[in-house]
């Protein structure tokens, strides 16, 4: 058998797991509160990954239209057949997040936004929104007063800052926030734990990219548990001014 690509690497390794990143449903319900995002509502999940977080936008909203959109083709064949029983009104796409079309009343951004930038996204999407539509998005935050252990978990993301840096960016691209709140703890023990579990039922076969994909994934986990009330994502919903 030959060995695995470092892209198929990751992906064995995210295979069959709940969620991409850290997060909790009860997220979703807080900022569709937030945005006051109406019943019969079109929303994107921009960077669905495997669909975890579009199945719950989808429960929360019953007469919602669901337009979900990743780039990697194997998270949009999970997120279709998580989402297939919602039937037509829940449709996944391979496509770039950049480029929504719209119009939405909400986007919804999981641990994604990054990719882009804060800044750069919200402008971009401002022209996929509809009339009073809102941005939810999750980026990572420095807590006060930082560790070195809280900064090394951080090191290979140097744009981080703190949550006045967020709202900063977010005014440069002209919106307001409506409301932010911290992931800390609890929607990253839900990330890790299946990760660890699936690191341990791949290691004793585990060569090559694989082996160093497992061995970067428990490197990232030790990182977190120096630390964990400090790691955080600040999740905020933002409007255009």
């Amino acid at each position: 058998m030959s060995e695995l690509t470092p892209d198929d690497a990751f992906l064995t390794l995210y295979s069959d797991l709940a969620r991409e990143g850290p997060g909790a449903p009860a997220d979703l319900g807080w900022a569709l509160s937030v945005a006051a995002t109406p019943a019969k509502a079109r929303i994107c999940d921009a960077g669905c990954g495997s669909g975890a977080d579009t199945v719950t936008l989808a429960k929360e909203r019953p007469e919602a239209q669901i337009e979900a959109v990743d780039k990697i083709a194997h998270f949009v064949a999970a997120a279709r057949q998580r989402t297939a029983h919602f039937g037509d009104r829940v449709q996944v796409r391979q496509g770039d997040m950049a480029d929504l079309s719209g119009p939405y009343d909400l986007i919804w951004c999981a641990g994604a936004i990054y990719f882009l930038g804060v800044t750069e996204a919200l402008t971009r999407w401002r022209s996929a929104l509809a009339p009073g539509g809102a941005v939810a998005f999750s980026e990572p935050c420095l807590l006060p007063r930082p560790s070195e252990a809280a900064r090394a978990f951080w090191a290979e993301y140097p744009q981080i800052t703190d949550i006045s840096g967020i709202r900063a960016r977010a005014a440069a691209a002209g919106y307001r926030v409506l409301g932010e709140q911290m992931q800390i703890g609890a929607a990253w023990e839900a990330y890790y734990r299946p990760i660890e579990r699936r690191i341990e039922k791949l290691r004793p076969s585990a060569t090559g990219a694989l082996a160093g994909a497992l061995d970067q994934a428990e490197q990232e986990i030790a990182r977190w548990k120096a630390a964990p009330s400090e790691i955080a994502y600040a999740l905020l919903v933002v409007k255009p001014e």
